[in-house]
């Protein structure tokens, strides 16, 4: 049971990076981004083109492909989305779900569909003892580092004037916007930076999980239903309602399997029929 915890904890992990982007851009934006994703794939497909054509190896793709895809996200949020935020929220999602059909399609012309091979650093090839059992070191180092990220964004979040300042916009934009701060000047950094954690949460799955255009459809449904969960703009909620339905889902696969892929959904309306807003989650920001 514990081993299957800790398989849980690993893939929360995943969970809560995406999730903690998809909330703070749809706090601040009010955007739904279905292109979130896309941006996971593209991560991955990243660090398996600068190791395949460029020798780039995995401790270089770590910071070299978030950044990148982190810029890409900006520059969409000028040219696209930010002409699309005074129109009906409809229509951003729209885009984003175009925009990710497209980044797929992209990857699967130059590609294909077939699971593209990209090795574990060799530095984490092998595994540690954790008293009760052993387990991979490379998913030791994924939840080691994903916690570290998650707990120097809430940090960064709550302990800054920058941060603070992020964090209303986030969660209370109109409110924010009463008090005279400039939500609008915020928008663009921080979307780019919703789209970077996607990317680098696509670079550490890399390594072990199938690198195809299709990884980022199978996940992001889930995703969302963790955002839901968590509370829509609550940052803390995404990132404990990440690790919370990786455990869910690892334990139910392990003890209820037939239910394994509906587990998810039942908590979440359960939730929701508990608290319309989610676990964290304002009246407000729905």
């Amino acid at each position: 049971m514990l081993q299957q915890a800790f398989n849980g904890l690993v893939g929360g992990a995943f969970y809560a990076l995406l999730a903690l982007g998809l909330a703070v851009i749809f706090g601040m934006l009010g955007v739904v981004n279905f292109a979130h994703g896309a941006f996971y794939m593209l991560g991955a497909f990243g660090s398996y083109i600068l190791l395949d054509s460029f020798g780039v190896n995995f401790w270089l793709a770590l910071p070299i492909v978030p950044v990148v895809l982190g810029v890409v996200g900006v520059i969409l949020e000028r040219l696209f989305i930010h002409r699309l935020a005074p129109l009906d929220p409809l229509y951003n999602f729209l885009f984003t779900f175009g925009l990710a059909l497209i980044l797929q399609d992209l990857v699967k012309r130059q590609y294909g569909v077939q699971s593209q091979p990209y090795p574990r650093p060799s530095a984490l090839g092998g595994s540690i003892d954790l008293g009760l059992f052993t387990y991979p070191a490379y998913q030791v180092f994924v939840l080691g580092v994903s916690v570290l990220v998650c707990g120097v964004v809430w940090v960064v979040l709550t302990r800054t004037r920058v941060g603070m300042i992020v964090r209303a916009a986030t969660e209370r934009p109109e409110l924010s916007r009463a008090l005279g701060i400039d939500v609008a000047r915020w928008v663009t950094p921080v979307f780019g930076f919703g789209i970077a954690l996607a990317a680098f949460a696509g670079v550490l799955a890399a390594p072990m999980r199938a690198v195809n255009p299709l990884m980022g459809s199978d996940l992001i449904i889930t995703v969302f239903a963790v955002v839901v969960i968590g509370g829509l703009g609550s940052v803390f909620g995404s990132v404990a309602a990440g690790f919370a339905v990786g455990l869910v889902s690892a334990l139910g696969n392990y003890y209820v399997p037939s239910l394994s892929q509906t587990l998810v959904f039942i908590l979440m309306a359960v939730v929701l029929l508990w608290r319309p807003a989610g676990l964290f989650g304002r009246e407000e920001a729905l």
